[in-house]
């Protein structure tokens, strides 16, 4: 079977999957009680390492490092670099959704939290390691942030490959939304339109046509943030994505954003986020969730306080809040770890939304702690 969709890469089969210790997972958002996710956040340990859910079978990669030694930064990178070498994940790297324009755009940052440094890119075409590339600023610059094409041309200059991140899949689908949002791009009135349009782009795959009508009606944002704690208690993190789809050309999220996207204090813990980038710029998210880490909160509790100062900023009207989703995760420095989401589900998916662990046993997931209990199917 083709494998396509960014959310079933990681998502089918997970009960039976994670309990065999298959290293990847196809498949749907589960449900709460499903078997195989931890309905409570496990005890803090040491070395630790956390993500979005699309990383669960890149885990394996950062925690062997962590368990040799090795820098948690090289841990956290290292892992979300699988992900974006996936053609098969559209949320970042290869294959990513493009800009409206067709072009993907991809951000990144890094910290590291042992010496206190930072790495960020944003709106880079043509080089898919974006998590890299932001750790090669923060080790080869005195810069913290490269955008645009300085930043392509600086990856060019320290040997990162160009090449076209467009993959045929993610090229359908942005034909697709072409022609739904343009009269310029689908066939005339003398013609009939949409499935046979659709039929046109996609053949006769109804899974890759549901898919596609899905992404056009609400534009993925994609993202994967990585997080880690070493036994040590050093702890670094980075955030990687293609942005929000069909974008204006230009537009940056959170994920590049020191602060939002991606935060760590070596002496206290670490937040990443994913989701509507905009709405975490606003209460800076990471930094955020960090100090509330510092002054007692679990990594669950400082998730949902950041969570709530979204909803604050639109008086909690849930109309308002309905039109988009987002999801902030954590760990401290005692290997505790949480994550929430503003939303019970995951975008339109049934189920709770989830996260991935790996606590040095097995890769699993574990499920995200809603603020609104209600399912979301707007955002």
């Amino acid at each position: 079977m083709q494998l396509w969709s960014r959310r079933k890469f990681f998502l089918t089969s997970v009960a039976s999957s994670v309990a065999a210790g298959v290293g990847k997972v196809f498949a749907r958002p589960i449900p709460a009680d499903a078997a195989g996710v931890s309905l409570a956040p496990a005890q803090g340990t040491r070395p630790l390492i956390i993500s979005s859910a699309n990383g669960l079978h890149a885990l394996d990669k950062g925690m062997d490092i962590l368990k040799k030694g090795g820098d948690t930064l090289d841990a956290v990178v290292a892992t979300v670099t699988v992900v974006e070498d996936d053609p098969n994940d559209d949320s970042v790297g290869y294959g990513g959704l493009p800009n409206e324009e067709g072009e993907v755009e991809l951000d990144a940052s890094v910290m590291h939290g042992p010496t206190r440094r930072a790495g960020s890119v944003a709106s880079v075409r043509r080089i898919k390691n974006v998590a890299r590339l932001a750790q090669t600023v923060m080790e080869k610059t005195n810069h913290v942030m490269i955008v645009g094409d300085g930043a392509r041309r600086f990856g060019v200059a320290q040997g990162f490959e160009e090449m076209n991140l467009l993959t045929e899949h993610s090229r359908k689908i942005w034909l697709a939304w072409k022609a739904s949002s343009s009269v310029n791009w689908r066939p005339g009135i003398d013609s009939p339109e949409w499935k046979q349009q659709m039929t046109a782009i996609f053949g006769d795959d109804q899974e890759k046509i549901a898919y596609a009508e899905r992404v056009i009606a609400h534009p993925p944002t994609g993202t994967i943030p990585c997080m880690a704690v070493n036994e040590k208690g050093d702890i670094s993190a980075t955030t990687t994505t293609s942005g929000l789809s069909w974008k204006i050309p230009g537009r940056v999220g959170d994920s590049p954003i020191i602060g939002a996207g991606c935060f760590v204090d070596n002496e206290v813990g670490a937040a990443g986020s994913t989701g509507k980038g905009e709405e975490n710029i606003k209460i800076a998210g990471g930094h955020t969730i960090v100090e509330m880490m510092r002054h007692g909160k679990s990594p669950e509790d400082a998730c949902l306080e950041a969570l709530a100062r979204i909803a604050h900023n639109y008086n909690g009207d849930k109309k308002k809040l309905s039109t988009f989703h987002i999801f902030f995760y954590a760990i401290n420095k005692d290997g505790q770890h949480g994550a929430a989401s503003l939303w019970r589900n995951h975008y339109s998916e049934p189920g709770h939304s989830v996260y991935a662990i790996h606590d040095g046993t097995q890769a699993r997931l574990a499920e995200c702690k809603a603020y609104f209990d209600e399912i979301n199917t707007h955002g």
